[in-house]
């Protein structure tokens, strides 16, 4: 059973295009927004990329539910931090969707400010044909000082990442 989604408090890469990725000019309504893991930033990036759901975390287990009644006909985020446990769950939390016939649109991988294992990035490396696109986010530290995401200036490495994953979903064109 899966659990309903949660919106967002407020409103506010790498790797080859498969031809089933939408292309600009593709427009929903909203995108969903689904942690590998708890701590994977969800709820941020669900208040950066408004309208979205905040669908939370994966529940942890072999064969993890997808939330495919709510993600159906809507670009899907999964979100996860750039470890290597978290590179584990962000497979776990691909291969739920892609089983039961659903596609993911980009694997966001927030940085927490420490390198990335590579461990890690051989994983993501290999994700990187299940989903349209692989987006890293940089690592913010005014994030760890904030009480509501939206208000914390972004760095242009941030911007130009949140642009892209816009693009891809037919929201705007990139940021320059």
């Amino acid at each position: 059973m899966t659990r309903p989604p949660r919106r967002a408090a407020s409103a506010a890469g790498t790797g080859s295009i498969p031809g089933w990725a939408p292309r600009h000019g593709w427009q929903r309504p909203e995108l969903v927004v689904w942690g590998a893991h708890g701590g994977a930033g969800t709820t941020t990036l669900a208040t950066w990329l408004q309208p979205a759901w905040d669908m939370g975390a994966m529940h942890p287990g072999p064969h993890p539910p997808y939330p495919s009644e709510v993600a159906q006909g809507r670009p899907l985020l999964v979100a996860c931090r750039c470890s290597a446990s978290s590179a584990r769950q962000a497979t776990a939390a691909v291969a739920a969707v892609t089983r039961q016939g659903g596609r993911v649109t980009a694997l966001v991988v927030v940085s927490d400010g420490w390198p990335e294992p590579a461990a890690a990035t051989s994983r993501f490396r290999l994700l990187q044909s299940q989903a349209a696109l692989v987006i890293r986010i940089p690592f913010i530290p005014g994030l760890r000082l904030a009480d509501e995401p939206a208000k914390v200036p972004l760095p242009r490495r941030a911007r130009r990442a949140l642009g892209q994953i816009q693009a891809l979903t037919g929201r705007r064109p990139p940021t320059p």
